[in-house]
């Protein structure tokens, strides 16, 4: 298990990276720390790593403080962006070579055998003559991945390993990841700025912005139960429709459409509705199209066919909208179409951001 208690990290020049970040990551756990560029999660990777010293707070494994051992004392395994191999050794030397260096260094025969072994694992021995530069982007990763596991650590660490790899590729490796991950029962974080990567990888997410955790929870609560507008904009693509509307008369006023309080799920309501405005968020798939009482008309400006699905784009409430609807639905641009609304799609938040419904 690892425990992070009130950790803080401020750079000389006063940036505070990371502002009293607590996390609780279980035994076998496959956790991605996710979110925007100097969001923080790259920091507190390389603060669990040693690579950084924190500022203040306490990082434990199995309740045990690390935060005054060495890298090499934490047991861990780090796989870098970069791969990090050494050129000039085939991947067999360079599988082995944590383990014939250092205090622990091991006989090279003992090492050959336990390289060959975690070769197998990540279906690397064929490769076990070849040199890095013979290699493709995929096969490099996989063979940095083997390296970090020989020293059978209790954490494996990963720093968006596969953002220099192309998409096909990247679907691939992350499966086999989480396959080896969970297979070895090894504790994992996973840093990426990729939600779909982190979507299908992920026990949890830790979702992060400006050094502050937004949300620490399941893949799909993510999704479907944002904690704060920041995270109901971040997760999803498209993104979600973000609509500015005054409270009138016990309904969500805008110009072409409003939304009735009383046809809200009462139980979903988690502070009183007594604001003056709000910003009502809904994700383009819960916009419906509809023949009968539709909540309003609008005009398809353009469409996106993608896959199944077909995306439109309109005008409504004075901003622009996109619905995402099944491809046999392709109305063409120009053309005038009706909407309703599936209310269990609504998101409603305080112009803070807080989330009330």
């Amino acid at each position: 298990m690892i425990q992070i208690e009130n950790l803080r990290k401020v750079y000389d020049n006063q940036y505070e990276a990371l502002k009293s970040i607590n996390l609780e990551i279980n035994e076998g756990e496959l956790v991605c720390l996710l979110g925007p560029s100097g969001c923080g999660k790259t920091t507190i990777l390389n603060l669990v790593a040693g690579l950084l010293d924190p500022t203040s707070g306490d990082i434990k494994f199995d309740d045990e403080s690390i935060v005054d051992k060495h890298p090499k004392d934490r047991h861990i395994g780090l796989v870098f962006q970069n791969y990090a191999l050494y050129p000039h050794m085939t991947v067999l030397e360079n599988v082995m070579f944590p383990l014939i260096v250092g205090k622990k260094k091991q006989p090279k025969k003992v090492a050959k055998e336990i390289a060959l072994k975690y070769m197998k694992i990540t279906s690397i021995e064929e490769l076990a003559d070849k040199k890095p530069g013979e290699m493709s982007g995929g096969q490099q990763q996989r063979v940095a991945i083997t390296r970090a596991l020989v020293q059978n650590p209790k954490i494996l660490l990963l720093d968006e390993p596969l953002s220099n790899l192309d998409a096909r590729l990247r679907l691939k490796i992350r499966e086999e990841i989480r396959r080896l991950v969970k297979e070895i029962g090894i504790t994992t974080i996973f840093v990426t700025h990729d939600q779909e990567e982190a979507l299908s990888i992920s026990d949890r997410i830790v979702l992060m912005n400006e050094g502050i955790v937004q949300q620490f929870d399941a893949p799909q609560n993510l999704y479907l139960e944002p904690e704060n507008l920041f995270v109901a904009k971040f997760m999803g693509n498209p993104i979600i429709n973000l609509f500015e509307l005054d409270v009138v008369d016990g309904a969500l006023v805008g110009p072409d459409f409003n939304i009735d309080f009383g046809k809200l799920n009462q139980t979903k309501i988690k502070a009183p509705l007594d604001k003056q405005r709000y910003i009502v968020g809904i994700r383009p798939e819960y916009f419906v199209l509809t023949n009968e009482q539709p909540l309003f008309t609008t005009t398809i400006e353009t469409n996106e066919l993608i896959g199944k699905d077909c995306i439109f784009n309109f005008h409504v409430n004075g901003v622009n909208a996109k619905a995402i609807t099944e491809i046999s639905n392709n109305a063409q641009p120009g053309s005038e179409v009706q909407f309703t609304l599936d209310y269990e799609g609504i998101y409603v938040f305080e112009e803070n951001g807080v989330r009330v419904y």
